[in-house]
C-alpha cells in the first residue's frame, strides 16, 4: 500500500512538473539558453505552497485505491486554493520573476489533471490486479434502474470480491430506456427478462426496487424462475445508505402484499361521533390488536384511555410510544387482570368509561389445549366481568373481539370465544336502550406476536426451514390495521346484539403463504417442511356457523351474522359451571361443558 510519504512526494512532483510545463510553455525565450534562476524560484515557491496545501487539505491521507468524486472534490478545492496564492504572488512579483499572468491558472489545470489522473490510474490498476485474482464472476441484471439500483451497481464495482458483475438494468419508466446509468444500459422493461437474460448471459437477478408491491415482486421472481435464474431482493435505500444490507440480507415483507386482494378501507367517518370527548377503555391494550386500536383512537380526540393490560412492560412500551409520538392524547396505564372483577369495578367506579373496547384474551390454540381452565376463566368468564360492569355503569358502547375459530369450534380457544359471543350477545338483551353491546369476527391476523408471519420470518433470518403443519390448511387472514378499523367501525354501527363480520375475501393456503414470505423477502433457498397438525386445529376456518346468515350493513365489506338465540338463564347457569370446572382444574368437565353449551356439530371432537 501506498504509503502517506509517497503520496505526498508524488503529488509535489507532479505539481511541479506542472509549473515548470506552464512556465516553459508561456515563456519558451526565456529558457533557450537554459533554465535562468527566475524559473528555479517559481519552482520553489510552487512546492512550498502545495506541500503547506496537501497538508491542510490532507491530500497524503487519501486512499487512491478508493479514490472516490468526493476526493477529487477536495483535490480540486486543494488546487484551486494553490493556482491563487501564485497568482497572487506572480501579480506582485511579477517584474521580478518576468512571469505571465496565465503561467499560475495554466500551472493549476495541469496539476489538477496529472494528480487526479495518477489516483484515477492507481485505482484502475488495483482493480485490475485484484479482479485478476478472483474467480470469475456471476452477471447480474438488475431490476430497478433508481436510486437503490443505482446504489447497488456502484457497490458492485467497488468490490469485485462479492462475485458480482454488474452488466445492466431493466426498468418499466419508458423514459429510461435505451439510456445507460453509470456507464450499464438499460435494456427494457421487466417483460423483457427472459430474452434479455438469454442474450446477455445473465446468472442472477437482483430486484432493486424496494417500494415495489408484492405483484411487483411475484412477476419479477416468476420470470427469473422461468429463466432458471437465482434472484436476490434489496431492501430500502435508507438501509443501503446506512451500510446495513449484506449480501444474504433478507428483505422485510410488507403484510399487505400477503393478502392477495385489496386492502380493506373502511369509512372512519361516523367513528368520531361516538369517540370524540369520551372517555375510552381498552383490555388487552398491550397485544398486537388492542395496541394498533389504541393508536387509531388517538386521531379521534378522546377525553382519555384507559390501557387496561395485566403484563407491564407491553402496557409501559405503548406509554413511551404514545408519550413521544402522540403527546397530547391524555391516557393512563392501569395493570389490571379482566378476571379480576373487583378490580376492574374500582377502576370502572373511578374513570367512568362510556366506551369499552375488548381485546384481552388467550389466543393460541395449543397452548389452551393445555391449560383449558385459563381458557374459560379468561376468554369466557373474563368477557362476563367486562360485559355485567359496562351494563351496570352504563357504557355506551361495547366492542368485544372475537375470532374465526369461534364458528363451529374444534378448540377449547374457540369454543371459549364463542361462549364469549354468548355473553356479549346476552348482554346486549340486558342493555339499557342507549347501549349497543356488539361483537366483531374476523380472521387470523398478519403480523401480530406470535402469528405466522413473524414466525415464518424469524425461521428465514434462521436459515430455515418454515414449518407448517400441513399442506392443504387454509386460513382467512387481514392485517391489524384492517383489524383495528374493524372495530372501530362496528362500534360505529351500533346495532345492538350483531355479530360483525368482515368480507376477508378467499381463504389463503399457509403452503401458499409460505412461498410468498419466501419469495418476497428473497430467501429463495428456505425449504418448506410439514410438521403435522397440532391439537385443537382445523384444516380450514368458517366465519359462520352452518346455522347462521348474514344481513348487510351500511358497509359493503362488513356483514352482520344472524346468531342462534341462547336462553340467558340456561347461559348464566352453564357459566357457574364452567368457573366451578375451571377453579378446580377439571378439564374433563369444561370439555363436557361446553358441548353442552355450544351446539354446532364440529365441536364434538372436544368432548
Amino acid at each position: 500500500m501506498t504509503s502517506t510519504l509517497s503520496k505526498f512526494v508524488i503529488d509535489l512532483a507532479l505539481w511541479l512538473l506542472a509549473a515548470l510545463l506552464a512556465y516553459t510553455f508561456r515563456t519558451p525565450s526565456l529558457i533557450q539558453g537554459g533554465a535562468p534562476t527566475t524559473i528555479w524560484i517559481y519552482a520553489l515557491l510552487s512546492i512550498l505552497i502545495m506541500g503547506s496545501v496537501i497538508l491542510y487539505y490532507r491530500l497524503h491521507r487519501q486512499l487512491w485505491q478508493r479514490v472516490s468524486v468526493p476526493d477529487l472534490l477536495t483535490l480540486a478545492r486543494a488546487v484551486t486554493a494553490a493556482t491563487l496564492i501564485m497568482f497572487a504572488l506572480g501579480f506582485i512579483l511579477r517584474d521580478w520573476l518576468q512571469l505571465a499572468r496565465s503561467v499560475p491558472l495554466l500551472a493549476g489545470a495541469l496539476g489538477f489533471l496529472l494528480m487526479g489522473g495518477a489516483r484515477l490510474l492507481f485505482r484502475m490498476v488495483k482493480d485490475r490486479v485484484r479482479q485478476q485474482g478472483l474467480p470469475q464472476r456471476q452477471r447480474v441484471l438488475i431490476v430497478g434502474a433508481g436510486e437503490a439500483g443505482a446504489l447497488i451497481a456502484r457497490e458492485i464495482q467497488r468490490h469485485p470480491e462479492s462475485g458480482l458483475q454488474a452488466i445492466g438494468f431493466l426498468d418499466d419508466e419508458p423514459s429510461k430506456h435505451q439510456q445507460s446509468l453509470l456507464g450499464f444500459p438499460v435494456f427494457g422493461k421487466v417483460d423483457d427478462l427472459l430474452e434479455v437474460a438469454h442474450r446477455e448471459k445473465a446468472q442472477q437477478i437482483l430486484i432493486a426496487v424496494p417500494s415495489a408491491e408484492g405483484n411487483f415482486i411475484r412477476r419479477v421472481v416468476e420470470l427469473a424462475q422461468t429463466a432458471k435464474l437465482s434472484y436476490r431482493i434489496i431492501p430500502g435505500v435508507f438501509e443501503i445508505l446506512s451500510g446495513n444490507v449484506t449480501i444474504n440480507q433478507i428483505r422485510e415483507v410488507n403484510l399487505e402484499d400477503l393478502l392477495r386482494r385489496p386492502t380493506v378501507q373502511l369509512n372512519t367517518a361516523e367513528i368520531a361521533g361516538y369517540l370524540k370527548e369520551q372517555v375510552v377503555l381498552v383490555t388487552g391494550a398491550g397485544g398486537s390488536i388492542g395496541s394498533e386500536i389504541v393508536r387509531q383512537i388517538c386521531s379521534y380526540q378522546p377525553t382519555l384511555i384507559l390501557l387496561i393490560g395485566r403484563g407491564e412492560n407491553s402496557i409501559f412500551t405503548l406509554q413511551q410510544e404514545l408519550i413521544h409520538t402522540l403527546p397530547h392524547i391524555r391516557h393512563l396505564g392501569l395493570i389490571c387482570d379482566v378476571k379480576d372483577k373487583a378490580r376492574l369495578r374500582a377502576l370502572f367506579e373511578e374513570y367512568r368509561p362510556s366506551v369499552v373496547f375488548h381485546a384481552a384474551a388467550h389466543k393460541h390454540v395449543p397452548l389452551m389445549e393445555q391449560a383449558p381452565s385459563e381458557a374459560i376463566l379468561n376468554n369466557a368468564l373474563g368477557t362476563a366481568n367486562v360485559t355485567q360492569l359496562c351494563i351496570d355503569y352504563r357504557v355506551k358502547r361495547l366492542v368485544n373481539i372475537s375470532t374465526d375459530k369461534a364458528v363451529n369450534p374444534t378448540s377449547v380457544m374457540g369454543a371459549s370465544k364463542r361462549v364469549a359471543e354468548m355473553i356479549v350477545s346476552a348482554g346486549a338483551e340486558r342493555a339499557a336502550q342507549e347501549q349497543a353491546f356488539v361483537s366483531v369476527r374476523f380472521g387470523n391476523v398478519l403480523g401480530s406476536r406470535g402469528s405466522v408471519v413473524p414466525t415464518f420470518m424469524k425461521q428465514i433470518r434462521a436459515g430455515g426451514p418454515i414449518t407448517v403443519t400441513h399442506p392443504d390448511m387454509v386460513r382467512y387472514f387481514m392485517t391489524i390495521p384492517e383489524a383495528a378499523r374493524l372495530v372501530l367501525q362496528a362500534g360505529g354501527l351500533a346495532e345492538n346484539g350483531k355479530v360483525y363480520v368482515l368480507n376477508m375475501g378467499n381463504p389463503v393456503r399457509i403452503a401458499d403463504l409460505a412461498h410468498d414470505v419466501i419469495q418476497l423477502s428473497g430467501a429463495q433457498h428456505v425449504e418448506i417442511v410439514y410438521s403435522g397438525v397440532r391439537p385443537g386445529e382445523k384444516l380450514y376456518e368458517e366465519l359462520l356457523t352452518s346455522s347462521e346468515g348474514t344481513d348487510s350493513t351500511s358497509h359493503q365489506e362488513i356483514f352482520s351474522a344472524r346468531l342462534d338465540s341462547i336462553n340467558p338463564d340456561d347461559l348464566t347457569e352453564e357459566l357457574l359451571r364452567l368457573q366451578h370446572y375451571a377453579e378446580q382444574q377439571d378439564h374433563a368437565a369444561i370439555r363436557l361443558s361446553l358441548a353442552r353449551l355450544i351446539p354446532e356439530n364440529k365441536f364434538g371432537s372436544l368432548g
